[in-house]
Parts: C-alpha cells; structure tokens; sequence
C-alpha cells in the first residue's frame, strides 16, 4: 500500500485523506494545531462539490447542518437601511437553491470523522519542515515528530502553505493581492438577530471602503462576524495575531452602527481569523512526488464564494486519478493538472468578476458545473 503525507486538516486535507484510503492509499495527517480547528464562517457547497459529498456518502448529513437564514438587510456606513431581501443573502445566495451553506467547522466535523472511520493516521501539533524528494519516496522532516519517508506528499494547508514553499518557492511569486483584507470570528448573538444577515457597506471615506457581515448561528445563539477594508498590500506576520486585531480595528474605526462593539467582540475572540483576500496563481500544481490542493494551489478566494467547493472537488479528482494506477503517480499528477485546470481558470474568473459587481446567475452555474467527475 503506498503511503501519502498530507500537510493540513483543511476541508481539503480531510477529504483528500478520506479518498484515498478509498483509492487504497495509506494516508497520513499532519495538523499544526492540536486538533482539527473550530470555527470559521459559512461556507458554501454547490454544483460539483455536491455530487462529491453524495459519493462520499454525508451530503445529507451536511444539507440536516446547513444554515437557516430566512434574509437580509443591507446598510450603509452608519447604520441607515438601503435594502433587504428575502430571496438571498450575500454569504449564501439565493435561499431556494439546492446549494448548501453550513458553517465551516460543522463541515470539517463530517469530513474528519469520514477520514478517522477509513483508518487515516493523525499527528497533530506538529509540521514538515522539510521536504527530500528522491526517486524513491520523499523524506519528511517534522518539526516535531522523526522523520519518516512517504511515497507521495500532499500539501492541503491553504494560502500560506509550507509545502508550497519548501517545494516550489516563495509565496511571493504566487500571491495575487485583490485589493482587501477581511477577518472571521465568532462571539454571543448581542445583537438578537433572528435567522437574519446585516451586510454593512462603507463607501464614506474613499480608499478607506469597509464592509461588515454577522449572521447568527448555532440557533441564534451566537454569531459570526466577517469584517473588511480595503488596502494595498500590506506587510505583516500573519501569525502575529494582535497586531491583525489593531490593524482590523484602526482601519474601521470610522464606521459606524454597531461596528465599536463588533470590534470589542473580535478583539475577545476564541476563534479569530485575519487575512488578505487573495487568489494563488501558479503554472503547475504538482513537482516530483509533491502536489498540491486546494487553497494551497488555485485558492479563488472568499469573493468566489467558490473555495470549498474547489477544495472538495480538487481532492476527489487527485485521489480518483492516482487511484487509476495507470502510469504511477507522474501520469497522474498530469491527469489532475488537466481536469482542474479549466475548472479551477472558470472560479478564479468568478471572483473578479464578484469584485466588479457581475453576480450574475449564469457566471454561477458555469462555474459551479464546470467539470466532469469522471473522467
């Protein structure tokens, strides 16, 4: 049985693990937190991603998870109603789609428990630090844990990942900057919102442009928050978390409606979260033994509406094709490359084309359905 290394316990990382030890590949994990992680905002599943969890045999578990919001009102930078609707919300899109939106963790849950139940091997709080690939397997080296040879190496760990660049250079060379920065938590619902999303959108002040989202969740007991501004690139430690906080705050610090406290609340956070919004463009996804997957290759970013599902679907394209056995692990890192290339081009157009205001249900639906399972 071969073995497979992959770096994070991502939407990715877990059903990749899950593929394939259904393929008939030993997978192992490698988590840099002490578990898999909580929180996150609402994440959407829809076209492809579907037919990937009704493979995978929990897509009505995640429908019995989905979110219940019933619509939303829109404001502006201080507080004053421009609209509402009860057709769509912003986070999810329309309400009578057969699209899915479930929070993040409740998704990584069933994925986790799928990948545990198939025998995947986790080693948590721990990481590669580097990576030998030979004609023979690949000698990880943990932070952590001895070193141990796999045959193939994965990386599943997002928009900073490691693997890409101990194996293909520094994310410099792939990061594409679009313009914002945003960060997700969660904290008490203190606004008493009711099944119900506010979207926020500050055009006062120019370049200084933020937006806010809060919807509840966990039956309006709490809520999660997503909160943005627009920048230029700026450099920080995206691991330096206080810093984020202050930047957050300094950059919305004109906004007006419940905006103070939602900044009390993020600063309080069990669960923050802060980023850019920015795409990974990269020629190739895959070197010798090592791959990669999801937001570590061709993240779309949060504007596409559309990285979890490329995240799910890219995972059960690289296990179905090495599973193939048809040419050893080089034909098939061709075989993936080729199928998710066009899928991957139609998503990432996606989000430009949401940062310039085409929502456009066709764009969608293109997207969305813009790749065979079988190949």
């Amino acid at each position: 049985m071969q073995t497979v290394l992959v770096s994070g316990a991502s939407v990715a990382g877990l059903s990749l693990a899950y593929w394939l030890r259904r393929n008939g590949f030993a997978a192992t994990v490698v988590e840099r937190a002490p578990a898999v992680r909580p929180g996150g905002q609402a994440i959407d599943v829809r076209g492809a991603a579907l037919d990937v969890l009704d493979r995978s045999g929990i897509l009505e578990e995640a429908r019995a998870l989905r979110t219940r919001l019933r619509g939303m009102t829109m404001l502006d930078g201080q507080g004053n109603e421009t609209g509402r609707s009860t057709e769509m919300t912003l986070s999810g899109g329309r309400l009578d789609s057969a699209d899915i939106e479930l929070l993040r963790e409740d998704l990584t849950g069933l994925l986790h428990r799928q990948a545990l139940d198939a025998g995947t091997e986790f080693v948590y709080a721990d990481s590669i630090a580097a990576l030998d690939d030979r004609a023979d397997g690949v000698r990880v080296s943990f932070e952590r844990s001895p070193e141990r040879t796999f045959d193939l190496v994965v990386g599943a760990d997002g928009l900073h990942s490691k693997v890409r660049a101990l194996s293909f250079g520094p994310e410099r060379e792939y990061v594409q900057h679009l313009g914002a920065y945003l960060t997700v938590f969660s904290a008490p619902n203190f606004l008493g919102l009711d099944n119900w999303e506010i979207w926020l959108n500050d055009e006062s002040a120019g370049a200084r442009t933020a937006s806010c989202c809060v919807y509840p969740a966990r039956d309006n007991t709490e809520i999660r928050a997503t909160l943005g501004f627009a920048s230029d690139q700026i450099a920080y430690d995206h691991r330096d978390t206080e810093r984020q906080k202050a930047l957050m705050a300094e950059r919305l610090a004109h906004v007006g409606w419940e905006t103070p406290r939602l900044l009390q609340a993020m600063r309080e956070a069990p669960d923050f979260y802060f980023d850019q919004m920015a795409q990974i463009r990269m020629d190739r996804w895959t070197s010798g033994r090592t791959a990669l997957v999801g937001d570590a290759g061709y993240c779309p970013s949060p504007l596409s509406g559309q990285g979890t599902s490329l995240a799910l679907v890219g995972a059960y394209v690289l296990a179905a094709e090495l599973g193939r056995r048809d040419g050893g692990h080089a034909a098939a890192f061709a075989r993936y490359e080729t199928r998710m290339r066009p899928f991957v081009a139609l998503n990432q157009a996606l989000a430009h084309a949401h940062a310039a205001g085409d929502h456009s249900e066709e764009s969608m639906e293109e997207a969305k359905n813009g790749i065979a399972l079988d190949s």
